[in-house]
């Protein structure tokens, strides 16, 4: 199995990977097709307009994770890496006012948001909980080229042909991997401890073996650096901005205040020994509070788990003793090792197996990764991502009002001090325990496909319903 460190932390947009990046790599894509001259439905005229639904939890809380916002966006020639955040409301202002989108290298094409968008709250799409169907027009309104796409989370899109191979195409994946070339296409935990022991390797090591496979022109080392400076510069921001998340909730922005009260005790002999828990609260909330804006954030592995891994980074560097460059290096690679394989054996979606996917696995990951770049060995990495992981089974993902705020911020905060208590915890033994990491994935896994639906993103129970009357 590969997956690359670049694809579990890919840069984007908030305030969602899946309801908001999904929905508008999708439409990217399906203009692209268009661009690419789509075999066109039978009979069907010349392209003239585009049309727009969105199903199962990208409709039940897509209000509320911008989805709307999102395929508008993509339809108007916008990807989620690129789209600058401060052009949005004015580009989305323009397609409402014409009724138009205006792609770049296609024709203007007839789209009014508000009868051309559709929320369908009926039964959830057949291959996924977050489904998202395309149409295209010609002239005289026939169908001129359709495709449904799923967004299976932290950005992932596949088309519904691409679901329905996915899992027989799996079933091959190491054959397939080691013959293009993978030198360690572990596609579980066991056999990444197997192949690290068999070649006296760390899982960054191997890791970075499969990175300069899969591209072997590229400078690792410096897109690794410009990644932990993109996520790093989503928490400076975070810690300085004030007032009101969008949405309704009125919820404040608290990062800053609470750096700067942590600023101010520093130095004084007056933090009580606990307060490292806040430093880890306030990196992980900055972050989320962008997301929670619509700002820039990088998926880790999603949107709505964004402030955990940059946030136990950010500890690591500023608190620990020995930190290095290299040790990010190695947290990161060994991060997205540990994110691949939950994702190749269960989920990163919330509307697939609720916030156990999400805050779960990230948790999992910046363990893993603060192990790695602590000194742990591979046995200890595997240790701390089971540890981390386990503690958040059966977290449900209920967004008050759909939107990615309650309880989503602070639960990245708590997300980041279990990463660190589990790399602790497995530090202090000798990677040897009860529970391996792929029996924990398994179960989480088992628990989504339990779990109600009223839990999984739709925001139709728990928290989601249980707000103040006042």
């Amino acid at each position: 199995m590969f997956l690359s460190v670049f694809d579990i932390f890919k840069v984007g947009i908030g305030p969602s990977s899946s309801h908001t990046m999904g929905p508008m790599t999708a439409a990217a894509r399906f203009l692209q097709d268009l661009r690419g001259g789509a075999e066109k439905i039978p009979g069907a005229g010349t392209l003239a307009a585009v049309r727009a639904s969105l199903h199962g939890s990208l409709a039940f809380t897509g209000k509320g994770h911008a989805t709307d916002r999102a395929v508008i966006l993509g339809l108007q020639g916008f990807e989620p890496h690129s789209l600058d955040p401060d052009r949005a409301d004015a580009a989305i202002a323009d397609v409402t006012a014409a009724r138009q989108v205006t792609p770049p290298g296609l024709p203007p094409l007839a789209f009014d948001p508000a009868t051309d968008l559709a929320f369908d709250y009926g039964p959830p799409l057949p291959g996924h909980a977050n489904g998202l169907v395309l149409l295209a027009l010609d002239t005289a309104g026939n169908p001129y080229h359709r495709e449904t796409y799923y967004s299976v989370g932290g950005g992932f899109v596949l088309t519904e042909a691409e679901l329905a191979t996915r899992d027989a195409a799996s079933s091959d994946l190491h054959d397939e991997k080691a013959a293009h070339g993978y030198p360690h296409p572990f596609g579980s935990a066991r056999e990444m401890l197997r192949m690290g022991d068999a070649a006296a390797l760390s899982v960054a090591a191997m890791k970075r073996a499969n990175e300069r496979a899969h591209s072997p022109g590229i400078d690792l080392d410096a897109r690794l650096d410009s990644l932990w400076d993109t996520m790093n510069g989503v928490i400076d921001r975070g810690l300085t901005q004030t007032g009101i998340l969008p949405g309704g909730l009125n919820v404040r922005r608290r990062a800053r205040a609470i750096h700067e009260q942590l600023l101010s005790e520093a130095g004084r002999n007056l933090a009580q020994p606990h307060v490292v828990n806040d430093w880890l609260s306030v990196y992980a909330m900055a972050v989320n509070e962008e997301n929670a804006a619509g700002g820039r954030v990088v998926t880790s592995p999603t949107n709505g788990a964004a402030g955990v891994v940059p946030a136990v980074i950010r500890y690591y560097r500023d608190h620990c003793i020995g930190a290095s460059q290299v040790g990010i290096r190695d947290f990161l690679l060994t991060a997205a090792a540990i994110g691949g394989l939950i994702k190749h054996n269960a989920s990163i979606s919330g509307a697939e197996c609720g916030c156990q996917a999400e805050v779960g696995s990230a948790s999992a990951m910046a363990a893993a990764g603060l192990c790695a770049a602590l000194g742990g060995t591979n046995a200890q990495i595997e240790n701390a991502a089971e540890i981390a992981l386990e503690h958040h089974l059966g977290m449900t993902c209920d967004p008050a009002a759909g939107l990615v705020q309650v309880p989503c911020i602070e639960r990245n905060g708590l997300g980041a001090i279990k990463a660190v208590s589990a790399a602790s915890l497995a530090l202090r033994g000798d990677g040897q325990h009860f529970m391996p990491l792929d029996n924990c994935i398994e179960t989480m896994r088992q628990t989504g496909r339990d779990m109600s639906e009223k839990y999984k993103e739709t925001s139709l129970g728990g928290l989601a319903v249980n707000l103040p009357e006042c």
